[in-house]
């Protein structure tokens, strides 16, 4: 028989069989009676935000840290319509989280009562699936399907709209056993043939390459580890997209770097002259793709992903596999070593030869001269101080900063690398850092951001400050909108229209209102010993790093260009063009 109870003590009841430990939210009218069910359970942590896209965002990076599905409950009206930022990020990045809004009365619904919003309606684009449930009978078994559907299949964002009468009414409660789920299941396993006819390419392949991307770690540990086993057992070489770093470790010695619009010059052309490559959870964004006609223009293609609607959107394949990647390396693996298949040696060897030329050019190789701290300075300093710190975890927020965090940060090991791919939202990686935190308390949590992008939700400080979270915000302070200057300078005629602000704060006097740390440096010299002060701190931290104001981020392919056509900087061995950098045929 089931048990009764309120609607609200249903969503409280609900989450902690789900395993929820941490909610993050803002509460209000409509959610009051969730509230107050909060109130009176001590099993269910609640961490108060400043605004609710910080809650979706902390939700995020809670979600990554860990692999669980992030919560946030945010009221009805303005608090779910701030929430869609989060949703879309979450959307795009495929992370698995899941939203509580509350609504207006069932009886009120249509009739633009106060803080009344079409919940359902304006987050249908931007979340997996959504709920609007009038029923308290099914509430349990729609939360629980919620966080079914988050996290099984391609992970993304759900949302269960809630109106106040049904969070007062009273009715019997489903368990998460009992809640229907059977209607979404996904397939994992991937077609056999199509992975027989893949390892029988991979055996004559002259010059393979593996393109992996954040669906190996959205697969779990297990993915990363079946991913470094297959590149052990054939040689080939390793690239990722933005969202991937981590899957296959920095450090070992098949890694290029990661590819696309600010990737590294050997991972491009590698990409670009392969005659074998094989996309492992990735999703051919125009990041990466480039001009679409002359993407990776010679080589036979194959394509593992859990979500069918991927296959062939962008780029046609040879080879579509569908499935989790898990299991598809699982099965990749155990065809290829039942076969006794070996890899074209000679063929190999040449085109290790090759990438080995590339890697020669050194394309983030640049020049520390001078009293003005370079931004790839200050990060380089950064991964050499905190590199064999036990715990670490880097967020960033979105630009300039954010690709140099790419390039001159490692990552050793899946789910130490926080930062918006696809949507690209300014305002992500302090939120994000927030729930990372909370996610790993002992953990070195630091968010590498510019200062246009931290101030968009800067209000979070309170957060952090309130909760005594030690994050590390490592602010590269240009004064400038770093990339829409850049690509200012190189696409419009150096008209810098509003790319700058001329009132920004003191970052250190605005750390210390909040009553946390800030520390200021400009000087070269100072940085190493700065960083370790930011590091000694045991509470919330801003540096604010000053850094030359008109570096530009390099490699950069152009946009509409192909891999093989990329601006360097002009410190590359390869001789530099002007002053931009080199275009490279």
């Amino acid at each position: 028989m089931q048990k009764a109870m309120t609607g609200a003590k249903m969503v409280v009841q609900a989450l902690k069989d789900q395993g929820v430990e941490v909610v993050f939210g803002y509460p209000g009218g409509a959610v009051l009676p969730i509230y107050d069910e909060i109130f009176q359970q001590n099993e269910i942590r609640h961490v108060l935000v400043r605004h609710e896209q910080g809650a979706v965002h902390a939700a995020e990076g809670y979600a990554r840290a860990t692999g669980k599905p992030g919560v946030c409950l945010v009221t009805s009206g303005p608090g779910a319509t701030n929430a869609v930022t989060g949703l879309t990020d979450a959307l795009m990045d495929s992370i698995p989280i899941v939203v509580l809004t509350g609504q207006v009365p069932t009886f009120m619904i249509g009739n633009d009562a106060f803080q009344e919003a079409d919940t359902v309606g304006i987050t249908r684009p931007c979340t997996k699936h959504n709920w609007l449930v009038k029923e308290t009978e099914r509430l349990s078994d729609v939360i629980h399907q919620a966080f079914h559907v988050a996290t099984a299949g391609r992970p993304g964002p759900v949302l269960v709209d809630i109106p106040k009468d049904v969070q007062f009414a009273s009715a019997g409660y489903t368990p998460k056993q009992k809640a229907r789920t059977t209607h979404y299941q996904p397939k994992v396993k991937g077609d056999l043939d199509r992975i027989t006819e893949l390892a029988e390419l991979m055996a004559k392949a002259e010059r393979p390459i593996l393109y992996t991307g954040g669906g190996v770690i959205n697969s779990g540990p297990a993915a990363s580890q079946l991913l470094r086993e297959l590149a052990e057992e054939t040689g080939f070489p390793v690239t990722s997209t933005l969202m991937g770093l981590g899957a296959y470790p920095a450090s070992g010695k098949q890694w290029l770097g990661m590819l696309g619009m600010h990737g590294l010059y050997e991972a491009n052309l590698a990409m670009h002259g392969c005659d074998l490559m094989i996309n492992i959870g990735a999703r051919f964004d125009d990041r990466i793709t480039g001009r679409l006609q002359d993407f990776s223009p010679r080589s036979k293609k194959a394509h593992i992903d859990i979500d069918p609607s991927s296959i062939n959107k962008v780029i046609h394949v040879d080879i579509p596999i569908v499935g989790d990647v898990a299991h598809v390396l699982e099965d990749l693996l155990h065809v290829w070593k039942a076969q006794g298949r070996k890899v074209n040696r000679e063929g190999l060897a040449k085109w290790w030869a090759q990438i080995e030329d590339w890697r020669a050019v050194d394309c983030l190789k640049f020049e520390q001269t001078g009293r003005t701290i370079k931004p790839q300075h200050a990060l380089a300093r950064l991964e050499a101080l905190t590199r064999d710190h036990p715990d670490r975890y880097i967020c960033t927020e979105v630009g300039q900063h954010q690709m140099w965090a790419a390039q001159y940060m490692g990552f050793d090991a899946p789910n130490r690398w926080m930062t918006s791919g696809g949507l690209g939202t300014m305002g992500y990686g302090f939120p994000a850092s927030i729930g990372v935190q909370m996610a790993h308390p002992d953990a070195l949590v630091i968010n590498v951001a510019g200062e246009a992008s931290w101030l968009m939700n800067m209000q979070e400080m309170g957060t952090a400050v309130q909760y005594r979270l030690p994050v590390k915000q490592f602010i590269l302070n240009n004064e400038r909108l770093g990339m829409v200057r850049q690509w200012q300078e190189l696409l419009h005629g150096e008209r810098y229209s509003h790319s700058w602000s001329e009132a920004l704060p003191d970052f250190v006097k605005l750390a210390e209102a909040f009553g946390a740390k800030g520390i200021h440096c400009a000087d070269p010299d100072t940085l190493d010993e700065a960083i370790m002060e930011m590091l000694a701190y045991d509470g919330p931290v801003i540096f604010d790093c000053l850094v030359e104001k008109h570096e530009n981020c390099f490699p950069m392919i152009p946009s509409g260009e192909p891999h093989n056509k990329m601006l360097l900087g002009e410190a590359s061995t390869l001789d530099a063009i002007g002053a931009k950098g080199a275009v490279l045929v």
